[in-house]
């Protein structure tokens, strides 16, 4: 039992760090959940899915992203 919430924890830390890794973490948190569940329909293998994916492999390679700015849809496209 303790075991799966430290698992837990671990995942929620790593999720929070990729929020901070996209810079989003003054973002307006309706907005990221929006989002979040509009990737959740993109189908795995899709074209669109391998787009993002691409993005998100470089931003892995990336320093990360200033924790005070937030993406908007201009810096986004």
């Amino acid at each position: 039992m303790m075991a799966d919430r430290k698992k837990e924890a671990r995942e929620k830390f790593q999720l929070g760090g990729l929020v901070f890794k996209a810079g989003l973490t003054k973002t307006d948190r309706a907005f990221l959940l929006g989002g979040l569940i509009e990737l959740a329909g993109v189908v795995p293998g899709s074209p669109e899915h391998r787009r993002l994916r691409d993005i998100g492999e470089e931003a892995f390679r990336a320093p990360s992203s200033d924790s005070s700015s937030s993406h908007t849809a201009e810096q986004l496209e």
